[in-house]
């Protein structure tokens, strides 16, 4: 759940969950299920005056559950909109004049629609900052400065000289006119020892289809230009983009020519050829192989005013949300290694960094944060030759960093996020909450008799007997198995859960069970588990799954078998937890 959005704080009713039926359910499975659940909660069952007005208000719920999921109209609103969608003027209309199969398309073209108003009201900024830092003084100090004082020349030469060298800026917004036109206006500004430069871009782009679109841009900064791009897929396995520029300068008009051939040469691999031409004569060719967990880069380019051939292998370990590149690049300018990382630190944040090492760059340290679509770079200079002290320090020093940030900052940070998220959550809904509790305990009281007769039947026949069952918050300790942490945030389910066993089989469907009856979430916003000690034939099982996870018992397969001291444990456990929030139950 993103508790970020205030609509999804609101608990909303599953009524799928509450009859205990599969989103697909058959018409018949919807009617066995309400009459399964009648059986309990119809008000003529039941003559005491409490329990009776209790009934009434399960029975009620049942029935508008029932009533909702039999419809196949008003079952289509609620499958695309939820219960709000049932509240919502005007879909009565819609309910008597279409099918839920065009309720369906209906909601789907408006949320279309939606996005697409959403998408001309965007203007989709992206940017990119990167601040460059000459540190080299900090493994090869300058020893041409001279001071008069010797006392201040100690001083201040063992402080070293870190200077930014060069900083540049890009920014640039969309303007969507049409589902197929859109303008992107765009500017860049870059300094370099006192010396600046900057342009600004306007273009407009036309799609013809989802094989072709063309591109006019109009730029203005050393020199008006204009130039005009293309892109069209030729074939299945062919595609072509490309364009020509003119410069304007006092010097006269400078043309140039840019086009790439690419080509799909398996379901995991593309190659590009690319011809640049005008002021820089470039042609390059490219092999990209990508899997699921590598990808292989190999580059070979020849023309004004480097030629070289580069090697890139990047590691995906996807558990982690971490890569790990190295590269090799060699050419008429030298030659570099560089290796690094990336890691996603957060739903839209990446962070990277990576280590270059080579003639005549010496040694560099690159430091890169994507946020959404905002990059900022900070490459590093450390030392002018390639020496094992700065290559060292620049392996390094990141990841201690990177652990001290996270494990000091970023991850108490989060947490205390996470933590006021969940308690607005709980406030917002703290009267429902309040309300399914009541009602939760109310559905146990009522399911006494049923409860009784179906686990009399099973003891008969040695059938299927729920022991203890209890759902929330419950921490299991994979060190040793049978052994978990139990919260006060849990509720004993014992009763609920024998009542939904029907001959000798227990099945509970892939849907949150807090809204099955006798349920209610006793740890809102945090991860739930049910956990159930049973027997059949005799012989004593657990069983453990989470909020989510579908339970179809007895085991088909060979099942852990609790022994009877473990049970009697267990028991004495579930008393002591029992508080407020507990509906504690002992053993029979």
């Amino acid at each position: 759940m993103d508790l970020d959005s205030d609509e999804e704080n609101v608990v909303e009713e599953d009524f799928y969950a509450f009859l205990n039926v599969p989103k697909e359910a058959s018409k018949e499975e919807i009617n066995n299920a309400y009459r399964r659940l009648s059986r309990m909660y119809h008000p003529d069952k039941h003559v005491d005056p409490a329990l009776k007005e209790k009934a009434e208000i399960m029975f009620n719920k049942t029935k508008r559950a029932y009533e909702v999921l039999s419809d196949p109209h008003r079952r289509a609103i609620y499958d695309s909109l939820g219960t709000k969608g049932l509240e919502t003027e005007g879909w009565e209309i819609v309910q008597r004049t279409k099918t839920p199969a065009e309720i369906r398309a209906e909601y789907e073209q408006l949320a279309e629609e939606r996005a697409e108003r959403k998408k001309k009201q965007a203007t989709n900024p992206s940017g990119n900052i990167t601040i460059a830092i000459n540190a080299t003084d900090l493994f090869n100090p300058y020893d041409d400065v001279y001071y008069d004082d010797e006392f201040e020349d100690d001083i201040i030469s063992s402080i070293p000289n870190i200077e930014v060298s060069s900083m540049q800026f890009s920014q640039s917004v969309d303007f969507p006119l049409t589902q197929k036109d859109t303008c992107t206006l765009s500017g860049q500004l870059q300094t370099q020892n006192g010396t600046g430069a900057g342009g600004i871009n306007l273009s407009w782009r036309h799609i013809f289809s989802h094989k072709s679109w063309a591109e006019v841009e109009m730029c203005a900064g050393s020199g008006p230009g204009i130039s005009f791009k293309g892109f069209r897929t030729l074939s299945k396995r062919f595609f072509w983009n490309g364009g020509t520029i003119l410069q304007f300068t006092p010097e006269g008009i400078r043309p140039g020519v840019m086009s790439t051939l690419a080509m799909q040469i398996d379901k995991y691999s593309v190659g590009y050829l690319s011809y640049q031409g005008g002021i820089r004569q470039i042609f390059s060719t490219q092999v990209i192989r990508e899997t699921e967990k590598n990808r292989y880069n190999f580059s070979i380019q020849v023309g004004l005013p480097h030629s070289y051939v580069l090697m890139q292998y990047t590691r995906k370990l996807i558990s982690q949300e971490l890569k790990l590149r190295i590269a090799l690049k060699a050419g008429t300018f030298g030659g570099v290694i560089e290796y690094g990382a990336e890691k996603k630190i957060s739903k839209f944040s990446n962070l990277a960094f990576s280590v270059v090492c080579g003639v005549p760059a010496g040694v560099k340290l690159k430091i890169r944060l994507t946020r959404a679509s905002q990059t900022y770079s900070f490459p590093i200079h450390l030392c002018e030759e390639v020496m094992p002290a700065p290559v060292f320090y620049a392996t390094i020093v990141p990841l201690v960093l990177y652990i001290v940030v996270k494990k000091g900052f970023v991850e108490p940070f989060i947490k205390e996020e996470k933590s006021k998220k969940l308690e607005k959550q709980k406030q917002d809904n703290f009267n429902k909450l309040l309300e399914k509790r009541r009602e939760a305990m109310a559905a146990q009281e009522l399911m006494q008799a049923t409860y009784n007769r179906i686990r009399d039947e099973e003891s008969n026949k040695k059938g299927l007997v729920i022991i203890n069952a209890i759902y929330g918050k419950i921490i299991k300790d994979a060190s040793q198995q049978g052994d978990m942490e139990i919260s006060n945030d849990v509720v004993d389910v014992t009763i609920p859960v024998q009542c939904l066993v029907k001959d000798s089989k227990l099945v509970i469907h892939e849907r949150t069970k807090s809204e099955l009856p006798g349920f209610f979430d006793p740890a809102l916003g945090e991860e739930k588990m049910l956990h159930i000690i049973y027997t059949y034939h005799d012989e004593p099982h657990e069983v453990t799954v989470a909020d989510h996870e579908p339970v179809r018992l007895p085991k088909t397969c060979k099942c852990f078998r609790l022994p009877t001291f473990m049970l009697l444990n267990f028991a004495f456990i579930i008393i002591r937890s029992g508080t407020g929030n507990t509906a504690a139950r002992s053993f029979t």
